[in-house]
């Protein structure tokens, strides 16, 4: 990390959460690479916020699949209010079944 600035407290967690499986592969490939999770999590921001261009080229590639999974979820969501439309339900109705698909399909 080339240039890292040393000021405020080192106190901020970036955290999130993962399945168990994954998490052990993650871990098996840090230690292949004989790295740490904090010095790998620190190399990548760094990157990130330096701009660096392998880092960037990821970025906009997974970027541009969240970008086409929106457009596919809009799509999803009027089709799915036209046939709504169709089938002459209320509005109570509607919002059940709003709720019941958000439940089942979180991602949309």
């Amino acid at each position: 990390m080339a240039h890292d600035i040393d000021y405020g407290n080192l106190n901020k967690r970036i955290v999130f959460t993962e399945n168990d499986h994954r998490h052990a592969k993650f871990i098996i490939r840090l230690r292949q690479d004989s790295l740490k999770q904090s010095e790998f999590f620190r190399h990548i921001v760094t990157g990130y916020i330096d701009g660096n261009e392998n880092i960037q080229n990821f970025v906009d590639e997974i970027k541009q699949q969240s970008q086409n999974r929106k457009t596919k979820s809009r799509r999803t969501i009027s089709r799915g209010q036209e046939i709504l439309k169709d089938l002459a339900l209320d509005e109570g109705e509607i919002e059940n079944i709003f709720d019941i698909l958000e439940e089942e399909h979180p991602e949309l």
